[in-house]
């Protein structure tokens, strides 16, 4: 049986609440080098099959979050996220604080109809050769009032910094009035809990299943509180991952190809699309001894809530 009707024979349906789209890989450029062309049309075209009926493209800084408007603009299934991750949150200070952030608000306020969330934002301290820590904190707090200003929710991001991620949070919540997700958690229980306290949601991808003590913390995760991602191209399931073993479907009909190999039809090894969604979903409905199907409704309603109840 074809890989089309298989899925179609389960409906099950996905929003992806992080895909990386404008990265120049979907361009068949590898850091700095032509590799083949672009296929970020068959990219979208594999999700769409996989049913993945939305996707949010995330912006990491203002020229991202442009790019993501733009590619936005061309796809009624696309939506951008619009903010300044914390590893290139020097920006401010170099284009100028005030100019930045006036910058990233008008590029929201002008485009209300493809932007669903502030973001990506927050907090990494795994990577602070990139952004030193008292940066990175004063531009999340400043942030803080784009959600005040345009009343989105939050698409945030935490790599070894729950307790000040919290701690700021906890601090300005006056400003969030339509809540969030802190995306590709890897944290431990007790984070999850004092993030889940304050009543944002877990988002989970390949990168939150890589271990047995990540597959027992997305255990315990309320259904009510899950949304899921890809976060490609990056954070693929990989044989050497916990939660590889627990993946269902394996996509035969997409062969996989060294970039150099690349041709029509296939995929390339390594680099993640959202129609892998559903390899996240299926780990995550093992680890819970829950249905597939049911799970996948419920994440839906979980996402359509926080980031579309108005589009």
């Amino acid at each position: 049986m074809k890989l089309s009707r298989v899925l179609c024979s389960i409906k099950m349906k996905f929003i992806d609440i992080g895909a990386n789209l404008t990265d120049s890989m979907y361009s068949g450029e590898y850091n700095g080098s032509s590799k083949h062309s672009p296929d970020l049309t068959a990219v979208l075209a594999r999700a769409r099959e996989g049913g993945v009926v939305k996707m949010m493209v995330t912006g990491g800084n203002l020229e991202e979050s442009t790019k993501a408007i733009e590619l936005a603009k061309q796809h009624s299934d696309l939506y951008a996220t619009v903010g300044c991750h914390p590893t290139r949150c020097n920006e401010f200070d170099e284009k100028g604080a005030d100019e930045y952030f006036n910058s990233l608000l008008k590029l929201i306020n002008d485009n209300r109809d493809q932007v669903v969330a502030v973001g990506e934002f927050g907090l990494d301290y795994d990577r602070t050769k990139f952004c030193s820590p008292e940066v990175q904190k004063k531009y999340f707090e400043k942030q803080l009032q784009l959600c005040e200003a345009t009343q989105l929710p939050l698409f945030l991001h935490c790599r070894a910094a729950a307790d000040d991620l919290v701690k700021i949070l906890s601090a300005n919540i006056d400003k969030v009035k339509s809540g969030g997700v802190v995306h590709s958690f890897d944290g431990t229980t007790e984070e999850m809990d004092t993030i889940l306290d304050l009543g944002f949601y877990i988002g989970i991808n390949g990168c939150s299943l890589k271990t047995e003590e990540n597959l027992k913390v997305v255990s315990k995760i309320p259904v009510e509180k899950l949304m899921i991602e890809t976060d490609c191209p990056w954070c693929d399931i990989r044989p050497s991952h916990a939660g590889h073993k627990l993946v269902k479907t394996r996509f035969e009909n997409y062969p996989a190809v060294d970039k150099k190999k690349w041709k029509e039809g296939v995929v390339v090894k390594g680099r993640n699309e959202p129609h892998n969604i559903r390899q996240v979903l299926e780990i995550i409905a093992a680890v819970k001894e829950e249905s597939t199907e049911e799970l996948a409704n419920k994440v839906f309603e979980n996402t359509e809530k926080v980031f579309f109840k108005d589009k």
